[in-house]
Protein backbone atom coordinates (compact mmCIF):
# COMPACT_ATOMS: atom_id res chain seq x y z
CA UNK A 1 0.00 0.00 0.00
CA UNK A 2 1.10 3.81 -0.60
CA UNK A 3 -0.28 7.17 0.66
CA UNK A 4 1.63 10.00 -0.26
CA UNK A 5 5.21 9.15 0.43
CA UNK A 6 6.21 12.32 2.99
CA UNK A 7 10.54 11.32 1.86
CA UNK A 8 9.25 11.80 -1.71
CA UNK A 9 7.01 14.75 -1.55
CA UNK A 10 7.93 17.86 -3.60
CA UNK A 11 9.64 20.61 -1.13
CA UNK A 12 8.09 23.50 -2.10
CA UNK A 13 4.66 21.76 -2.63
CA UNK A 14 2.25 21.54 1.08
CA UNK A 15 1.27 18.09 1.76
CA UNK A 16 -2.29 19.08 2.96
CA UNK A 17 -4.66 20.17 0.08
CA UNK A 18 -5.92 24.01 0.63
CA UNK A 19 -8.52 24.20 -1.59
CA UNK A 20 -8.07 28.10 -2.93
CA UNK A 21 -11.84 29.43 -3.24
CA UNK A 22 -13.68 26.39 -0.12
CA UNK A 23 -14.63 23.28 -1.17
CA UNK A 24 -17.64 24.15 -3.72
CA UNK A 25 -18.50 23.31 -7.14
CA UNK A 26 -16.11 24.95 -9.95
CA UNK A 27 -18.49 26.67 -11.39
CA UNK A 28 -19.04 28.42 -8.05
CA UNK A 29 -15.35 29.19 -8.66
CA UNK A 30 -16.19 31.03 -12.09
CA UNK A 31 -18.30 33.55 -10.34
CA UNK A 32 -15.89 34.19 -7.62
CA UNK A 33 -13.50 34.99 -10.26
CA UNK A 34 -15.80 37.38 -12.16
CA UNK A 35 -16.52 38.62 -8.60
CA UNK A 36 -12.69 38.94 -8.11
CA UNK A 37 -10.63 39.73 -11.25
CA UNK A 38 -13.73 41.08 -13.58
CA UNK A 39 -11.24 41.71 -16.47
CA UNK A 40 -8.66 39.55 -16.56
CA UNK A 41 -8.77 37.43 -19.46
CA UNK A 42 -10.04 33.74 -18.92
CA UNK A 43 -9.29 32.45 -22.34
CA UNK A 44 -7.73 33.51 -25.45
CA UNK A 45 -9.08 31.63 -28.37
CA UNK A 46 -7.09 32.60 -31.65
CA UNK A 47 -6.58 36.10 -29.99
CA UNK A 48 -10.69 36.91 -29.14
CA UNK A 49 -9.74 37.79 -25.22
CA UNK A 50 -12.63 36.32 -22.79
CA UNK A 51 -12.85 38.09 -19.07
CA UNK A 52 -14.13 36.52 -16.22
CA UNK A 53 -17.04 39.01 -15.92
CA UNK A 54 -17.99 37.51 -19.63
CA UNK A 55 -17.43 33.73 -18.68
CA UNK A 56 -19.32 34.61 -15.79
CA UNK A 57 -22.34 36.57 -17.59
CA UNK A 58 -22.29 33.83 -20.63
CA UNK A 59 -22.57 30.78 -18.24
CA UNK A 60 -25.48 32.09 -16.64
CA UNK A 61 -27.44 33.32 -20.03
CA UNK A 62 -26.83 29.63 -21.03
CA UNK A 63 -28.34 28.42 -17.97
CA UNK A 64 -30.89 30.36 -18.69
CA UNK A 65 -31.80 28.78 -21.64
CA UNK A 66 -31.52 25.45 -20.13
CA UNK A 67 -33.97 26.77 -17.29
CA UNK A 68 -36.19 27.58 -20.42
CA UNK A 69 -36.30 24.33 -21.94
CA UNK A 70 -36.93 22.60 -18.39
CA UNK A 71 -33.85 21.18 -17.64
CA UNK A 72 -33.94 20.35 -14.42
CA UNK A 73 -31.18 18.59 -11.63
CA UNK A 74 -29.99 15.64 -12.68
CA UNK A 75 -30.64 15.75 -16.17
CA UNK A 76 -28.14 14.81 -19.30
CA UNK A 77 -26.99 17.24 -21.46
CA UNK A 78 -24.13 16.39 -23.91
CA UNK A 79 -21.59 18.36 -25.73
CA UNK A 80 -20.22 16.81 -28.83
CA UNK A 81 -17.85 20.03 -29.94
CA UNK A 82 -13.93 20.72 -30.51
CA UNK A 83 -12.38 22.72 -28.40
CA UNK A 84 -13.95 26.33 -28.35
CA UNK A 85 -15.47 28.60 -25.70
CA UNK A 86 -18.53 27.47 -26.35
CA UNK A 87 -17.37 24.26 -24.75
CA UNK A 88 -16.26 25.91 -21.22
CA UNK A 89 -19.46 27.88 -21.36
CA UNK A 90 -21.97 25.40 -22.01
CA UNK A 91 -19.79 22.80 -19.42
CA UNK A 92 -20.62 25.30 -16.58
CA UNK A 93 -24.16 26.69 -17.67
CA UNK A 94 -24.66 22.93 -17.49
CA UNK A 95 -23.64 22.50 -13.77
CA UNK A 96 -24.84 25.84 -12.69
CA UNK A 97 -28.39 24.06 -12.82
CA UNK A 98 -27.28 21.13 -11.10
CA UNK A 99 -27.86 19.27 -14.22
CA UNK A 100 -24.98 16.52 -15.59
CA UNK A 101 -22.38 17.21 -18.57
CA UNK A 102 -22.03 14.29 -20.90
CA UNK A 103 -18.60 14.72 -23.09
CA UNK A 104 -19.41 13.16 -26.08
CA UNK A 105 -15.98 12.41 -28.88
CA UNK A 106 -16.56 14.48 -31.88
CA UNK A 107 -15.02 11.14 -33.24
CA UNK A 108 -17.89 9.52 -32.83
CA UNK A 109 -20.09 8.09 -35.83
CA UNK A 110 -23.80 7.66 -35.75
CA UNK A 111 -24.07 4.13 -34.45
CA UNK A 112 -21.78 5.28 -31.67
CA UNK A 113 -23.63 8.16 -30.59
CA UNK A 114 -27.41 6.51 -31.05
CA UNK A 115 -26.10 3.90 -28.46
CA UNK A 116 -24.44 6.96 -26.05
CA UNK A 117 -26.96 9.14 -26.49
CA UNK A 118 -29.84 6.17 -25.28
CA UNK A 119 -27.85 5.18 -22.64
CA UNK A 120 -27.38 8.32 -20.92
CA UNK A 121 -31.11 8.86 -22.04
CA UNK A 122 -29.30 12.54 -23.04
CA UNK A 123 -32.17 15.70 -23.01
CA UNK A 124 -30.32 17.84 -24.99
CA UNK A 125 -26.74 18.56 -27.29
CA UNK A 126 -24.55 21.15 -27.90
CA UNK A 127 -23.03 20.06 -31.34
CA UNK A 128 -20.29 21.92 -33.33
CA UNK A 129 -22.37 22.32 -36.86
CA UNK A 130 -19.89 20.43 -38.77
CA UNK A 131 -20.87 17.49 -36.48
CA UNK A 132 -24.63 17.95 -36.75
CA UNK A 133 -24.99 15.64 -39.63
CA UNK A 134 -24.67 12.62 -38.05
CA UNK A 135 -26.21 13.52 -34.68
CA UNK A 136 -28.95 14.70 -36.50
CA UNK A 137 -29.07 10.85 -38.00
CA UNK A 138 -28.39 9.43 -34.26
CA UNK A 139 -31.39 11.44 -33.02
CA UNK A 140 -33.90 9.66 -35.47
CA UNK A 141 -33.76 6.41 -33.05
CA UNK A 142 -33.56 8.20 -29.94
CA UNK A 143 -36.28 9.32 -27.43
CA UNK A 144 -34.76 11.28 -24.87
CA UNK A 145 -33.70 14.11 -27.18
CA UNK A 146 -35.84 17.54 -26.66
CA UNK A 147 -33.24 20.16 -28.45
CA UNK A 148 -30.18 20.61 -29.99
CA UNK A 149 -27.95 23.44 -30.06
CA UNK A 150 -25.41 24.12 -32.94
CA UNK A 151 -22.52 26.89 -32.95
CA UNK A 152 -19.89 27.87 -35.11
CA UNK A 153 -16.65 28.18 -33.85
CA UNK A 154 -16.21 31.19 -35.68
CA UNK A 155 -18.02 33.23 -33.84
CA UNK A 156 -15.69 33.37 -30.90
CA UNK A 157 -13.09 34.23 -33.43
CA UNK A 158 -11.66 37.68 -33.40
CA UNK A 159 -11.95 39.87 -36.35
CA UNK A 160 -8.34 39.52 -37.24
CA UNK A 161 -6.81 36.14 -35.38
CA UNK A 162 -2.72 36.25 -33.98
CA UNK A 163 -2.42 32.73 -34.47
CA UNK A 164 -3.12 30.08 -37.49
CA UNK A 165 -6.64 28.96 -37.61
CA UNK A 166 -7.97 25.69 -38.52
CA UNK A 167 -9.80 25.46 -41.31
CA UNK A 168 -12.88 23.75 -39.48
CA UNK A 169 -12.71 26.79 -37.20
CA UNK A 170 -12.69 29.54 -40.63
CA UNK A 171 -16.39 27.27 -42.11
CA UNK A 172 -18.53 29.59 -42.97
CA UNK A 173 -21.87 29.67 -40.53
CA UNK A 174 -24.76 27.32 -41.12
CA UNK A 175 -28.25 27.20 -39.65
CA UNK A 176 -30.37 24.07 -39.48
CA UNK A 177 -33.93 23.19 -39.24
CA UNK A 178 -35.11 22.86 -35.60
CA UNK A 179 -31.94 23.68 -33.76
CA UNK A 180 -31.19 26.62 -31.86
CA UNK A 181 -28.03 28.79 -32.46
CA UNK A 182 -25.63 29.16 -29.47
CA UNK A 183 -24.86 32.80 -30.41
CA UNK A 184 -28.20 33.45 -30.60
CA UNK A 185 -29.58 32.08 -27.18
CA UNK A 186 -27.24 33.80 -25.63
CA UNK A 187 -28.54 37.28 -26.82
CA UNK A 188 -31.92 36.64 -26.33
CA UNK A 189 -31.07 35.33 -22.53
CA UNK A 190 -31.08 36.87 -19.40
CA UNK A 191 -28.78 35.63 -16.68
CA UNK A 192 -29.71 33.21 -14.91
CA UNK A 193 -30.13 34.34 -11.34
CA UNK A 194 -31.70 31.29 -9.61
CA UNK A 195 -29.58 29.10 -7.03
CA UNK A 196 -29.55 25.32 -7.26
CA UNK A 197 -28.61 23.36 -4.35
CA UNK A 198 -25.99 20.69 -4.70
CA UNK A 199 -24.84 17.99 -2.93
CA UNK A 200 -21.15 17.79 -3.92
CA UNK A 201 -20.42 14.86 -2.71
CA UNK A 202 -23.24 13.18 -4.06
CA UNK A 203 -25.13 14.86 -6.87
CA UNK A 204 -23.57 14.10 -10.41
CA UNK A 205 -21.92 16.58 -12.37
CA UNK A 206 -20.29 14.83 -14.83
CA UNK A 207 -20.70 11.41 -16.91
CA UNK A 208 -17.78 10.11 -18.92
CA UNK A 209 -18.62 6.81 -20.68
CA UNK A 210 -15.65 4.38 -20.81
CA UNK A 211 -15.51 1.10 -21.26
CA UNK A 212 -14.13 0.33 -17.91
CA UNK A 213 -12.90 -3.27 -17.30
CA UNK A 214 -15.94 -5.12 -19.52
CA UNK A 215 -17.85 -4.34 -22.20
CA UNK A 216 -19.50 -1.53 -23.98
CA UNK A 217 -18.89 1.69 -23.00
CA UNK A 218 -20.47 2.61 -19.67
CA UNK A 219 -21.27 6.18 -18.55
CA UNK A 220 -18.82 6.18 -15.18
CA UNK A 221 -20.77 9.03 -12.68
CA UNK A 222 -18.76 11.23 -11.20
CA UNK A 223 -20.34 13.48 -8.43
CA UNK A 224 -18.87 17.45 -8.31
CA UNK A 225 -16.45 16.96 -6.01
CA UNK A 226 -14.23 14.51 -7.91
CA UNK A 227 -14.04 17.45 -10.69
CA UNK A 228 -12.97 19.93 -7.42
CA UNK A 229 -10.96 17.43 -5.66
CA UNK A 230 -8.50 16.25 -8.69
CA UNK A 231 -8.42 19.80 -10.07
CA UNK A 232 -7.18 21.02 -6.56
CA UNK A 233 -5.30 18.68 -6.28
CA UNK A 234 -3.06 18.49 -9.71
CA UNK A 235 -3.11 22.55 -9.51
CA UNK A 236 -1.45 22.79 -6.21
CA UNK A 237 1.07 19.50 -6.66
CA UNK A 238 2.03 20.80 -10.42
CA UNK A 239 2.14 24.56 -8.57
CA UNK A 240 0.72 26.46 -11.14
CA UNK A 241 -0.24 29.66 -10.28
CA UNK A 242 -2.70 32.65 -10.37
CA UNK A 243 -0.20 34.50 -12.82
CA UNK A 244 0.61 31.60 -14.83
CA UNK A 245 -0.34 31.42 -18.88
CA UNK A 246 -1.85 28.34 -19.80
CA UNK A 247 -1.78 26.23 -23.36
CA UNK A 248 -4.75 23.77 -23.88
CA UNK A 249 -4.59 21.93 -26.85
CA UNK A 250 -5.42 18.19 -25.66
CA UNK A 251 -9.13 17.70 -26.10
CA UNK A 252 -11.74 18.84 -23.54
CA UNK A 253 -14.03 15.67 -24.36
CA UNK A 254 -11.36 13.33 -22.84
CA UNK A 255 -10.49 13.72 -18.82
CA UNK A 256 -7.01 14.65 -18.94
CA UNK A 257 -7.83 17.46 -21.13
CA UNK A 258 -11.24 18.35 -19.20
CA UNK A 259 -9.01 18.79 -15.96
CA UNK A 260 -6.39 20.83 -17.40
CA UNK A 261 -8.13 23.24 -20.48
CA UNK A 262 -11.69 23.49 -18.44
CA UNK A 263 -10.75 23.46 -14.80
CA UNK A 264 -7.63 24.41 -13.98
CA UNK A 265 -8.19 27.58 -15.49
CA UNK A 266 -11.48 27.92 -13.48
CA UNK A 267 -9.98 26.49 -10.14
CA UNK A 268 -6.51 28.85 -10.52
CA UNK A 269 -7.90 31.41 -11.95
CA UNK A 270 -4.76 31.90 -15.09
CA UNK A 271 -5.68 32.51 -17.94
CA UNK A 272 -5.50 29.96 -20.64
CA UNK A 273 -4.55 29.86 -24.63
CA UNK A 274 -7.62 27.94 -26.18
CA UNK A 275 -7.24 26.01 -29.32
CA UNK A 276 -9.39 23.91 -31.43
CA UNK A 277 -6.73 21.01 -31.43
CA UNK A 278 -2.94 20.72 -31.78
CA UNK A 279 -0.86 22.26 -34.94
CA UNK A 280 2.85 21.93 -33.89
CA UNK A 281 3.07 25.77 -36.01
CA UNK A 282 0.45 27.38 -34.49
CA UNK A 283 1.26 25.75 -30.58
CA UNK A 284 4.83 27.42 -31.14
CA UNK A 285 3.49 30.33 -32.23
CA UNK A 286 1.05 30.51 -29.55
CA UNK A 287 4.03 30.31 -26.67
CA UNK A 288 5.99 32.50 -28.59
CA UNK A 289 3.25 35.30 -28.35
CA UNK A 290 1.62 34.97 -25.67
CA UNK A 291 4.81 33.56 -23.11
CA UNK A 292 3.06 30.06 -21.93
CA UNK A 293 4.23 29.42 -18.68
CA UNK A 294 2.67 26.11 -18.25
CA UNK A 295 1.74 23.14 -20.58
CA UNK A 296 -0.17 19.58 -20.54
CA UNK A 297 0.50 17.50 -23.88
CA UNK A 298 0.97 13.97 -25.05
CA UNK A 299 4.73 13.32 -25.81
CA UNK A 300 3.67 13.31 -29.41
CA UNK A 301 3.36 17.15 -29.74
CA UNK A 302 6.78 17.57 -28.06
CA UNK A 303 8.16 15.31 -30.40
CA UNK A 304 6.07 17.13 -33.53
CA UNK A 305 7.62 20.52 -32.18
CA UNK A 306 10.95 19.46 -31.52
CA UNK A 307 11.11 18.18 -35.13
CA UNK A 308 9.55 21.19 -36.80
CA UNK A 309 12.24 22.76 -39.48
CA UNK A 310 13.75 26.21 -37.78
CA UNK A 311 12.60 25.03 -34.58
CA UNK A 312 16.00 26.47 -32.64
CA UNK A 313 15.16 29.67 -34.05
CA UNK A 314 12.36 30.12 -32.32
CA UNK A 315 11.62 31.39 -28.61
CA UNK A 316 9.72 28.80 -26.18
CA UNK A 317 11.67 29.61 -22.91
CA UNK A 318 8.71 31.29 -21.57
CA UNK A 319 7.83 27.85 -20.39
CA UNK A 320 8.35 26.39 -17.13
CA UNK A 321 6.39 23.24 -16.49
CA UNK A 322 5.57 20.54 -19.07
CA UNK A 323 3.21 18.05 -17.54
CA UNK A 324 2.75 15.00 -20.48
CA UNK A 325 1.86 11.62 -20.61
CA UNK A 326 3.14 8.91 -22.75
CA UNK A 327 0.86 7.90 -25.43
CA UNK A 328 2.51 6.20 -28.46
CA UNK A 329 5.64 8.09 -27.38
CA UNK A 330 7.17 8.17 -23.90
CA UNK A 331 8.30 10.56 -21.91
CA UNK A 332 12.08 10.04 -21.47
CA UNK A 333 14.81 11.62 -19.67
CA UNK A 334 15.96 11.58 -22.98
CA UNK A 335 13.06 13.70 -24.44
CA UNK A 336 13.25 15.85 -21.24
CA UNK A 337 16.70 16.66 -22.42
CA UNK A 338 15.77 17.79 -25.57
CA UNK A 339 13.24 19.80 -24.38
CA UNK A 340 14.91 21.55 -21.57
CA UNK A 341 17.53 22.82 -23.87
CA UNK A 342 15.54 23.88 -26.62
CA UNK A 343 12.70 26.02 -23.67
CA UNK A 344 15.77 26.80 -21.90
CA UNK A 345 14.78 25.07 -18.59
CA UNK A 346 11.52 23.88 -18.89
CA UNK A 347 10.61 21.02 -16.53
CA UNK A 348 8.66 18.28 -18.76
CA UNK A 349 7.63 15.33 -16.76
CA UNK A 350 4.97 12.45 -17.03
CA UNK A 351 1.94 14.12 -15.85
CA UNK A 352 -0.53 11.88 -14.05
CA UNK A 353 -2.08 8.15 -13.68
CA UNK A 354 -5.26 7.65 -13.86
CA UNK A 355 -8.56 6.56 -15.39
CA UNK A 356 -12.23 7.79 -16.00
CA UNK A 357 -13.67 6.29 -13.12
CA UNK A 358 -11.54 8.70 -10.47
CA UNK A 359 -11.64 12.01 -12.96
CA UNK A 360 -7.89 10.83 -13.25
CA UNK A 361 -4.64 12.34 -12.18
CA UNK A 362 -4.39 9.67 -9.29
CA UNK A 363 -0.77 10.21 -8.82
CA UNK A 364 1.73 13.26 -9.87
CA UNK A 365 5.57 13.11 -10.55
CA UNK A 366 7.20 15.33 -7.76
CA UNK A 367 9.10 17.86 -9.92
CA UNK A 368 12.59 17.48 -7.66
CA UNK A 369 12.32 13.91 -7.68
CA UNK A 370 11.66 12.15 -10.74
CA UNK A 371 11.73 8.97 -11.03
CA UNK A 372 11.70 8.07 -15.09
CA UNK A 373 9.39 5.17 -16.52
CA UNK A 374 6.94 6.19 -13.38
CA UNK A 375 3.87 7.79 -12.94
CA UNK A 376 4.90 9.31 -9.67
CA UNK A 377 3.84 8.88 -6.12
CA UNK A 378 -0.08 9.01 -4.72
CA UNK A 379 -1.36 12.57 -5.12
CA UNK A 380 -3.04 14.29 -1.76
CA UNK A 381 -5.40 11.84 0.08
CA UNK A 382 -5.22 8.88 -2.06
CA UNK A 383 -4.21 5.39 -1.50
CA UNK A 384 -2.85 2.67 -4.69
CA UNK A 385 -2.18 -0.77 -3.72
CA UNK A 386 -1.15 -3.87 -6.19
CA UNK A 387 -2.75 -6.40 -5.40
CA UNK A 388 -3.12 -10.18 -6.87
CA UNK A 389 -5.68 -9.90 -9.22
CA UNK A 390 -7.03 -13.69 -8.87
CA UNK A 391 -6.72 -13.31 -4.90
CA UNK A 392 -6.94 -8.97 -4.33
CA UNK A 393 -3.93 -10.02 -1.70
CA UNK A 394 -1.08 -7.22 -1.39
CA UNK A 395 1.84 -8.13 -3.31
CA UNK A 396 5.20 -7.07 -2.27
CA UNK A 397 7.17 -3.65 -3.86
CA UNK A 398 8.55 -4.35 -7.37
CA UNK A 399 6.32 -7.00 -8.09
CA UNK A 400 3.51 -6.77 -10.44
CA UNK A 401 -0.30 -6.53 -10.37
CA UNK A 402 -3.61 -4.89 -10.87
CA UNK A 403 -3.77 -1.20 -9.27
CA UNK A 404 -6.16 -0.79 -6.90
CA UNK A 405 -7.21 3.28 -6.23
CA UNK A 406 -9.54 5.07 -3.65
CA UNK A 407 -9.54 8.96 -2.98
CA UNK A 408 -12.49 11.23 -2.77
CA UNK A 409 -12.42 11.59 -6.49
CA UNK A 410 -14.35 7.93 -6.99
CA UNK A 411 -17.11 7.70 -8.77
CA UNK A 412 -20.22 6.44 -7.80
CA UNK A 413 -20.70 3.47 -10.38
CA UNK A 414 -21.66 3.05 -13.45
CA UNK A 415 -25.00 3.65 -14.97
CA UNK A 416 -27.76 0.94 -14.77
CA UNK A 417 -24.62 -1.44 -14.72
CA UNK A 418 -25.00 -2.54 -11.30
CA UNK A 419 -22.78 -5.84 -11.93
CA UNK A 420 -20.09 -3.90 -13.71
CA UNK A 421 -19.91 -1.09 -10.98
CA UNK A 422 -19.43 -4.14 -8.09
CA UNK A 423 -16.54 -5.47 -10.23
CA UNK A 424 -14.90 -2.06 -10.51
CA UNK A 425 -16.10 -0.41 -7.39
CA UNK A 426 -15.68 -2.47 -4.09
CA UNK A 427 -15.50 -0.69 -1.03
CA UNK A 428 -14.59 2.36 -1.97
CA UNK A 429 -11.55 1.14 -4.27
CA UNK A 430 -11.29 1.23 -7.99
CA UNK A 431 -10.02 -1.71 -9.38
CA UNK A 432 -8.70 -0.61 -12.27
CA UNK A 433 -7.98 -3.35 -14.43
CA UNK A 434 -4.57 -2.16 -15.05
CA UNK A 435 -1.50 -3.96 -14.13
CA UNK A 436 1.48 -1.64 -12.31
CA UNK A 437 3.93 -1.83 -9.22
CA UNK A 438 5.10 0.23 -6.67
CA UNK A 439 8.67 0.50 -5.86
CA UNK A 440 10.17 0.70 -2.31
CA UNK A 441 9.75 4.47 -2.68
CA UNK A 442 6.15 4.35 -3.34
CA UNK A 443 6.23 5.83 -7.29
CA UNK A 444 4.08 3.40 -9.56
CA UNK A 445 4.83 2.03 -12.57
CA UNK A 446 2.37 1.52 -15.14
CA UNK A 447 2.69 -2.23 -17.33
CA UNK A 448 -0.08 -2.55 -18.85
CA UNK A 449 -4.21 -3.30 -18.95
CA UNK A 450 -4.68 -6.71 -17.55
CA UNK A 451 -6.79 -8.12 -20.71
CA UNK A 452 -4.16 -6.60 -23.62
CA UNK A 453 -1.20 -8.68 -21.59
CA UNK A 454 0.07 -11.20 -24.07
CA UNK A 455 0.93 -14.54 -23.09
CA UNK A 456 3.68 -16.22 -24.14
CA UNK A 457 4.89 -20.02 -23.83
CA UNK A 458 3.36 -19.47 -19.94
CA UNK A 459 5.03 -16.14 -19.64
CA UNK A 460 3.41 -13.00 -19.31
CA UNK A 461 4.64 -9.83 -21.91
CA UNK A 462 2.67 -6.60 -21.49
CA UNK A 463 2.52 -4.42 -24.98
CA UNK A 464 4.01 -1.70 -23.06
CA UNK A 465 7.38 -3.22 -22.06
CA UNK A 466 7.61 -4.49 -25.98
CA UNK A 467 6.83 -1.22 -27.03
CA UNK A 468 9.62 0.80 -24.39
CA UNK A 469 11.98 -1.47 -25.74
CA UNK A 470 11.74 -1.38 -29.22
CA UNK A 471 11.61 2.45 -28.91
CA UNK A 472 15.28 2.49 -28.21
CA UNK A 473 16.08 1.19 -32.18
CA UNK A 474 17.02 4.66 -33.51
CA UNK A 475 14.82 3.82 -36.44
CA UNK A 476 11.60 4.09 -35.06
CA UNK A 477 9.78 6.79 -34.39
CA UNK A 478 6.74 4.90 -32.39
CA UNK A 479 5.48 1.62 -32.06
CA UNK A 480 2.75 -0.94 -30.65
CA UNK A 481 2.56 -4.28 -29.64
CA UNK A 482 -0.21 -7.01 -29.50
CA UNK A 483 -0.51 -10.78 -29.28
CA UNK A 484 -0.86 -12.78 -32.17
CA UNK A 485 -2.65 -16.56 -32.05
CA UNK A 486 0.65 -19.74 -32.10
CA UNK A 487 -0.14 -23.01 -32.31
CA UNK A 488 2.74 -23.62 -30.08
CA UNK A 489 3.64 -20.96 -27.95
CA UNK A 490 -0.35 -19.99 -27.14
CA UNK A 491 0.45 -16.34 -28.10
CA UNK A 492 3.29 -14.38 -29.78
CA UNK A 493 4.03 -11.09 -29.89
CA UNK A 494 3.67 -8.82 -33.87
CA UNK A 495 4.70 -5.28 -33.29
CA UNK A 496 3.64 -2.56 -35.78
CA UNK A 497 6.03 -0.24 -35.94
CA UNK A 498 6.32 3.51 -37.80
CA UNK A 499 9.53 4.29 -38.69
CA UNK A 500 11.15 7.68 -38.92
CA UNK A 501 10.77 9.39 -42.04
CA UNK A 502 14.65 9.71 -43.17
CA UNK A 503 14.77 5.62 -42.27
CA UNK A 504 12.10 4.26 -44.45
CA UNK A 505 13.60 1.99 -46.87
CA UNK A 506 16.76 1.61 -44.63
CA UNK A 507 15.70 -1.21 -42.36
CA UNK A 508 13.90 -4.04 -42.93
CA UNK A 509 11.42 -6.27 -40.89
CA UNK A 510 13.85 -9.00 -40.63
CA UNK A 511 16.65 -6.26 -39.44
CA UNK A 512 14.26 -5.18 -36.79
CA UNK A 513 13.28 -8.92 -35.37
CA UNK A 514 16.78 -9.62 -34.95
CA UNK A 515 17.58 -6.72 -33.16
CA UNK A 516 14.85 -7.18 -30.62
CA UNK A 517 16.33 -10.71 -30.47
CA UNK A 518 19.25 -9.62 -29.24
CA UNK A 519 17.97 -6.87 -26.81
CA UNK A 520 14.76 -8.77 -25.23
CA UNK A 521 14.31 -12.01 -23.60
CA UNK A 522 13.25 -14.93 -25.64
CA UNK A 523 9.80 -15.43 -24.64
CA UNK A 524 9.05 -11.43 -25.65
CA UNK A 525 10.68 -10.26 -28.68
CA UNK A 526 8.61 -9.67 -31.74
CA UNK A 527 8.13 -12.48 -33.76
CA UNK A 528 6.72 -10.45 -36.68
CA UNK A 529 7.33 -6.60 -37.49
CA UNK A 530 5.12 -4.60 -39.82
CA UNK A 531 5.40 -1.24 -40.76
CA UNK A 532 2.89 1.23 -40.86
CA UNK A 533 2.35 4.78 -41.68
CA UNK A 534 0.57 5.86 -38.58
CA UNK A 535 -0.96 4.15 -35.07
CA UNK A 536 -4.78 4.14 -34.60
CA UNK A 537 -5.37 6.26 -32.06
CA UNK A 538 -8.07 8.32 -30.01
CA UNK A 539 -7.99 12.41 -30.54
CA UNK A 540 -5.89 12.35 -26.89
CA UNK A 541 -3.24 10.04 -28.72
CA UNK A 542 -3.83 6.72 -27.08
CA UNK A 543 -2.86 4.18 -29.25
CA UNK A 544 -5.72 1.87 -30.00
CA UNK A 545 -4.39 -1.78 -30.08
CA UNK A 546 -7.65 -3.18 -30.35
CA UNK A 547 -7.86 -1.91 -33.93
CA UNK A 548 -4.54 -3.31 -34.49
CA UNK A 549 -5.77 -6.76 -33.24
CA UNK A 550 -8.69 -6.37 -35.61
CA UNK A 551 -6.33 -5.22 -38.31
Amino acid sequence: MSKSVSNYWPTNVPSTLEYRLGKKPLHEYVKNNALEMPNKVAYSFYGNEITWSQVDEYVDRFAAFLASRGVEKGDCIALFLQNCPQYIIAHYGIQRLGATVVPLNPMYKEAELEYLLNEAKVKGVISGQELYNQLHNASKNTSSIEFIVTTNYADFLPIVPTLPVPDEVKAEKRYFEDTIDFVALLREHEPFMGKVDIDINHDIGLMVFTSGTTGRPKAAMLPFISALFKTAATVQANEVKEDDLSLAVAPLCHIAGMVMGVNTPVYSGCTSVLLTRFDPAAAIEAIEKYQVTVWYSVAPMNVAILHTPGIDKRNLTSLRRNMATSFGIPVTEQLAEQWKALTDGCLLYEAAYGLSETHTCDTFMPADQIKWGSCGIPTFDTEVKIVNPETGEGVLPGEKGEIVITNPGVFKGYLNRSDATAETLRDGWVHTGDIGSLDEDGYLYFHGRLKEMIKCSGYSVFPEDVEALLNEHPAILQSAAIGVPDPVRGESVKAFVVLKPDQKGRVSEADMIEWAKEHMAAYKYPRFIEFIESLPATSSGKVLRRLLKEK
